[in-house]
């Protein structure tokens, strides 16, 4: 199993009392799953997906990548395994804006032994032009497109290799076109064996998961 979330709570503290952002959350993803995570918001899908990938320690219960307990290693060794297995795809794409594109996706090495990957450049390469962005590869971000920077950050976050891939609204700010393509790369990544848990408010970027739940206030439900 890739990715596995047992009886997991957080609660946040606020002006008008403690809120519960998850409530005995539970959930299994394995190898080919792509699983989409829908609801209003501040009904817990961004919390669920940072504590999923090690970003946020939950009150109660366990968090699992790999059969490791993310939450029972020092922030350095979570860190380093984060960085080694799980793949991030966001929203606001978090590309270094004084870097090209094939230097943004080499960031994806920072912290990992990037000899358990080979040359690295050869993939960050290959990556790219797959994703469409060989004639601007030695752009920065402020001269790419919206599209351009999304499918940047999804090189970025598959550089390593990956076994869980973690994407908060990575068409939010996308055309029809552009969602399109970015949503097909996280299919044939489940496709490859890879687990993807994708949040979304958008119904037709849900349609491309196997698996569809809901969020309501802290509890997850089969869509």
């Amino acid at each position: 199993m890739i990715l596995q979330l047992h009886s997991v709570g957080k609660t946040y503290a606020s002006p008008g009392g403690r809120v519960e952002a998850l409530r005995d959350v539970s959930l299994e993803l394995d190898g080919g799953d792509f699983v989409a995570l829908e609801g209003r918001s501040g009904s817990g899908k961004s919390t669920l997906l940072l504590a999923a990938g090690g970003l946020l320690e939950p009150d109660d219960g366990r968090v699992s990548v790999d059969g490791h307990d993310l939450f029972t290693m020092s922030p350095d060794q979570r860190a380093r395994f984060r960085a080694a297995h799980i793949g991030f795809v966001f929203q606001q794409f978090y590309l270094v804006p004084y870097l090209n594109v094939l230097e943004n996706v080499l960031t994806a090495t920072l912290g990992v032994d990037a000899a358990s990957n080979g040359d690295v450049t050869t993939r960050a390469r290959d990556l790219i032009g797959r994703l469409n962005l060989q004639s601007r590869i030695r752009h920065r971000p402020g001269q790419l497109s919206t599209g351009e920077r999304q499918r940047t950050a999804l090189a970025r976050a598959l550089l390593n290799r990956p076994r869980l891939l973690l994407a908060d609204e990575p068409t939010g700010n996308l055309d029809a076109a552009n969602a399109e393509n970015v949503l097909d790369h996280l299919r044939t990544f489940a496709a490859d064996g890879g687990a993807v848990l994708l949040v979304t408010h958008d119904q037709q970027a849900a349609r491309f998961a196997r698996t569809r739940y809901t969020m309501s206030e802290g509890r997850l439900a089969t869509g």
